[in-house]
């Protein structure tokens, strides 16, 4: 069953996109259009130094910065939680659900090993957080 999936199972399907840091938010923005994804994982030598989705393009634009000159560094979300490749898909969703965000980096002493979204953890997992989230509501 896929709740008893580590991330390593769940990610070795897929290759995230990866992009420096010093990548401009249009050419994130179309690199994310053109892979139909949902985030870019940034990173700096070698090492995962935050994650740009499009609530951050949007922000970009929000604040009226250029996306042709803005680097993702200056709008990305830095230092990102992230799970081990050991970690199980309702661990995830767990931290996703806590934290707020849809998508969450697999990482291995600051390497990136991939990405997963909430889209990855549909089904089964996400039956089971719903019900432990419910059972916690009930006891407040």
């Amino acid at each position: 069953m896929i709740e008893h999936c580590t991330m390593a199972e769940v990610v070795h399907h897929g290759s995230p996109l990866v992009l420096p840091a010093s990548t401009t938010v249009k050419k994130a923005c179309t690199e994310l259009h053109e892979r139909h994804a949902g985030a870019v994982l940034v990173v700096e030598k070698g090492k995962l130094a935050g994650i740009f989705t499009g609530r951050d393009a949007v922000a970009c634009l929000a604040r009226g910065l250029d996306p042709q000159r803005t680097l993702i560094r200056q709008v990305m979300t830095a230092d990102p939680c992230c799970l081990p490749p050991e970690a199980t898909a309702i661990d995830a969703l767990r931290l996703m659900n806590d934290g707020g965000f849809r998508h969450l980096p697999v990482v291995r002493n600051g390497e990136v090993v991939g990405l997963v979204s909430r889209y990855d953890l549909r089904g089964t997992p996400q039956r089971q957080l719903d019900e432990e989230t419910g059972f916690f509501e009930v006891l407040r």
